[in-house]
């Protein structure tokens, strides 16, 4: 359940990246929905996705 839940908020950040051409939340957004094919373990699962969405957010905050 927390795969397919990581995996549409990726596919939502993917969405938003790619009909507003930000390569942020299109590179985040792809991560974060093939992610969870190679993690098992869902404290991993969690800690994985929450680096990339820290990751994203650092990213807009630096401006890119």
């Amino acid at each position: 359940m927390i795969s397919l839940t990581v995996s549409t908020v990726g596919f939502g950040f993917f969405s938003y990246g790619r009909k507003r051409s930000r390569l942020p939340q299109l590179s985040a957004g792809l991560c974060l929905m093939v992610y969870p094919y190679f993690v098992g373990s869902v404290p991993w699962m969690l800690a994985v996705g929450a680096a990339m969405l820290a990751g994203l957010w650092l990213s807009l905050r630096m401006g890119l």
